[in-house]
C-alpha cells in the first residue's frame, strides 16, 4: 500500500478531524479515515494526538477554539471527557462514555459507537447475538458500550468481569440499568475470581476482551492464561487489533475457538463516527481491502 498523497489534497479549506488518546501511535484510524476521505473526495484530514487525562481539558478547549469538526476519543479519556462536553447522545449518557465528538459551531456533542462496531463485527462473521450468552472482561468505555449494545440487540445473558478498581462502581450501575431497562440478565463478578470466570466461560457462546491487556505496552499478556478455561466453538473476540493476533487469540486458536481481533470493531465504530462528521457512508468494503 502506497502512502497517501496528503499534500495533493490538503487546502486552506481542509477541515481537521483528530484522535486523542495515550498510547496512540499504533492506531490504524488515521489510515482508515484518510483513505475514506480520499476515496470520496472529501476535504478532511485525520490526525492522531497523544493526549492523556492530564492534558485532556486543554486539548478539548483547543479543539473547540480551532473549530475542529470532530474527533475520536480512546483510552484513557473515554469517561473523563464527558465533563468537558456540552451534550451527550442517549447511548453516551447511558454508558457514561464517549468515543466520538462532533463540533457543531462550538457545541461539542459526545457519542459512543464502540458497541455498534462490535455487534456489526460479530454479524460480519455470521454471529447472531440474539439469545446468546456473553462473558465480557472489562467495563471501561469500550466494555460498557459493548455491554449495553449486546443487551439492546437481544443477548440473553451477560457475565461481566472487572477488577476491583475505579470502574467497579460504574460497572454496578451499568449492570443495574441493563437489568432494569432490557430483557437481558446481567451479572457482575470480580475478575480476580478465576474459578467463577472459568464457570461462566464454560456456559458462554461468546467471550470478549474489552480491556487493553494484549495491546502495547501490555503486548504478550492475556487475562486468560489457561487454555482449559476455553472450549471448542467458543467465539473469542479481542477488541485489541494491534497486534492482530494477541496472546489471548493465540491461546483461543489452540483451544479450538473461533477467533476475532478488533479490526472489524474498529472499522465499524469508525464508520459510524465518519457518518456523524461527514453525513456520508464510509466505503467499508474499500477500507477492508486496505486494513485486512
Amino acid at each position: 500500500m502506497g502512502k497517501i498523497a496528503v499534500t495533493e489534497r490538503v487546502t486552506g479549506h481542509t477541515e481537521l478531524i483528530g484522535l486523542i488518546g495515550y498510547p496512540i501511535r499504533h492506531s490504524m484510524s488515521p489510515t482508515m479515515h484518510n483513505e475514506a476521505f480520499k476515496k470520496l473526495g472529501l476535504d478532511y484530514v485525520y490526525v492522531a494526538f497523544e493526549v492523556d487525562n492530564d492534558t485532556l481539558e486543554d486539548t478539548v478547549k483547543g479543539m473547540r477554539a480551532m473549530k475542529v469538526r470532530g474527533f475520536n476519543v480512546t483510552m484513557p479519556n473515554k469517561r473523563k471527557i464527558v465533563q468537558y462536553l456540552d451534550k451527550l447522545s442517549d447511548a453516551s449518557a447511558l454508558t457514561g462514555s464517549v468515543n466520538t465528538v462532533v463540533n457543531d459551531n462550538g457545541v461539542l456533542t459526545g457519542y459512543i459507537t464502540d458497541g455498534i462496531g462490535c455487534m456489526r463485527a460479530l454479524a460480519d462473521k455470521g454471529v447472531d447475538v440474539k439469545g446468546k450468552k456473553f462473558t465480557i472482561m472489562g467495563t471501561g468505555g469500550a466494555g460498557t458500550a459493548i455491554i449495553v449494545q449486546a443487551a439492546l440487540d437481544g443477548a440473553k445473558e451477560l457475565s461481566i468481569f472487572n477488577r476491583n478498581d475505579s470502574f467497579i462502581e460504574e460497572a454496578k450501575q451499568t449492570v443495574k440499568k441493563v437489568n432494569e431497562q432490557t430483557n437481558c440478565k446481567a451479572t457482575l463478578y470480580m475478575l480476580e475470581d478465576q474459578d467463577k470466570l472459568r464457570a461462566e466461560i464454560a456456559s458462554s457462546d461468546i467471550l470478549i476482551n474489552a480491556t487493553c491487556v494484549g495491546m502495547k505496552p501490555l503486548e504478550g499478556q492475556s487475562l486468560i492464561t489457561d487454555p482449559t478455561m476455553l472450549h471448542p466453538g467458543l467465539i473469542v473476540h479481542d477488541c485489541v487489533y494491534s497486534p492482530r493476533e494477541t496472546k489471548l487469540l493465540s491461546i483461543a486458536k489452540d483451544a479450538g475457538c473461533i477467533t476475532m481481533n478488533g479490526l472489524g470493531m474498529m472499522l465499524y465504530q469508525g464508520a459510524a463516527a465518519f457518518k456523524l462528521w461527514t453525513g456520508k457512508d464510509m466505503p467499508t468494503d474499500y477500507i477492508k481491502d486496505i486494513l485486512f
